[in-house]
């Protein structure tokens, strides 16, 4: 089974789950998640698919995330950004820039991933705590910020 007719299916059991039906709209926002590659705002969304309407958006991402499907990441920006679920895309990472709010994902070596894993898990137990997962986020500026600066 091809990569997106696998994520598709999981899609639509994670919402089937919730007694959602995978509508045609939300297909088209998880296949523009999938095209940007990277965390999008809702007006960035309804840039590249002009056929959603704003407060069709704002709901079915809503409803989304607490099916499991997108994630929403807020880091102190005008818009929260919106990324599908890393379970269904792949551990990942990101740099984003403090001054225009740019996130780009990012991946580790595997072997560095894995041994900050095992600081991380040894970090939460100690801290009583059963860890489920970690998010690594950098910050900084962007050259496109810095130019202007």
């Amino acid at each position: 089974m091809a990569a997106d007719e696998r994520l598709h299916r999981q899609v639509g059991d994670r919402l089937h789950k919730i007694d959602q039906l995978y509508t045609r709209s939300r297909r088209v926002i998880v296949e523009t998640l999938v095209e940007h590659g990277s965390p999008v705002t809702i007006p960035e969304l309804l840039e590249s698919a002009p056929a959603l309407t704003q407060s069709s958006a704002y709901r079915n991402l809503a409803m989304m995330e607490d099916a499991g499907v997108v994630r929403r990441l807020v880091r102190g920006v005008d818009h929260a950004r919106y990324e599908l679920a890393e379970d269904l895309t792949g551990h990942h990472h990101h740099v984003i820039c403090t001054q225009c709010g740019m996130i780009r994902d990012f991946t580790l070596d595997k072997r560095l991933e894995r041994s900050l894993d095992t600081a991380f898990v040894q970090a939460a137990r100690d801290a009583g705590l059963r860890p489920r997962h970690h998010d690594i986020d950098i910050y900084g500026t962007c050259t496109d910020c810095e130019q202007v600066t």
